[in-house]
């Protein structure tokens, strides 16, 4: 049974959604403040952790980014009442997987929770949202290697850790090495369709990974940007 940790001190939130998530079969833990919430998927094994935004202690907003720092790849999905384009970007860009905005209903809930607990296993991401079969090998260009059957990336021999979504939009890159991959073209293979017209959260993405695996990220290696088109995904020019 998948675990799911909720995290919201609204007593009428946490009931409703522990009642739905109860009866779709997930098990459920709650936590009413951010601290408790740190401290629970620091120390536990949770599947996916549904995240409110305003929360007394620590706000969503830092415990999705002291997690992040902590290395805790969970799956978020973050609930807020907020309606600004800015507070959804913000939230994703520090390592939120999804948001849900306020007032929402318990299927729109599980919808979006079984979608990011799809793309979070290995079967999931082993298949981009065009439907198209990864393939079974372990992906090698320059010094990286991608392996969509266990869910991991090397670079040079060294393990990285990324959160389900940058795995993906990794995958999905080296799987069309050299083409030149535009923002929306992304979107619907990353994401898909229900995110059309936010190409913003793909450069927010694109940046989380040259982080993660370029030496330089201010002058990449492998994660070129192509200006006024999108993105290509290529081997260092000295290898």
């Amino acid at each position: 049974m998948q675990r799911v940790l909720v995290v919201d001190d609204e007593p009428a939130i946490v009931t409703l959604l522990t009642y739905n998530l109860k009866a779709a079969n997930y098990e459920v833990v709650t936590a009413t403040n951010g601290v408790e919430a740190v401290q629970l998927a620091m120390n536990d094994d949770f599947d996916a952790i549904l995240l409110d935004l305003m929360l007394p202690g620590l706000d969503g907003v830092e415990v999705t980014k002291k997690l992040r720092q902590e290395r805790v790849s969970t799956p978020i999905i973050m609930i807020t009442a907020k309606t600004d384009e800015f507070d959804k970007i913000f939230g994703l860009e520090l390592g939120a997987d999804d948001y849900i905005t306020k007032p929402f209903s318990p299927r729109e809930v599980i919808a979006r929770l079984k979608a990011v607990l799809r793309r979070a296993q290995p079967v999931s991401v082993a298949t981009t949202g065009a439907g198209m079969p990864a393939n079974d090998d372990v992906i090698r260009i320059g010094g990286i290697e991608v392996d969509p059957n266990t869910v991991s990336v090397m670079i040079d021999q060294r393990p990285i850790k990324l959160t389900p979504k940058e795995f993906e939009l990794l995958l999905y890159l080296v799987q069309r090495p050299n083409q030149v991959l535009k923002r929306d073209q992304l979107l619907e293979g990353v994401w898909g369709f229900d995110y059309a017209g936010q190409s913003r959260m793909v450069d927010i993405h694109i940046s989380h990974l040259r982080d993660k695996i370029e030496t330089d990220p201010k002058n990449p290696a492998y994660l070129k940007t192509v200006r006024g088109f999108g993105y290509r995904f290529e081997a260092p020019q000295n290898d």
